[in-house]
């Protein structure tokens, strides 16, 4: 158990092993949520949280929908013709 104290500007020390571990940096906003056995701090997230298929979008890519076995195919079809130019030099 690590303990820590307030100060008399109400102001509490994180320790730095638990911010390091945390990796919380100077500056690092909180939110303070009020508990019946004390107080709980989080970090205040810069950004909502996101899903992958919630950013797929913003991509620009306007072509047609490509399963990932075409896809998979095509890099191995760029791949050999890149080899193949490769050995020719």
């Amino acid at each position: 158990m690590i303990t820590t104290t307030l100060s008399g500007k109400g102001q509490i020390v994180i320790p730095k092993s638990l911010s390091e571990s945390r990796r919380w940096r100077p500056g690092t906003r909180f939110i303070v949520e009020e508990m019946t056995s004390g107080i709980l701090l989080k970090p205040n997230r810069t950004f909502p949280l996101t899903r992958p298929e919630d950013g797929l979008g913003c991509t620009g890519y306007k072509g047609p929908v490509v399963n990932v076995q075409d896809m998979d195919q095509a890099i191995k079809e760029d791949i050999r013709k890149r080899w193949r130019k490769g050995k020719t030099k």
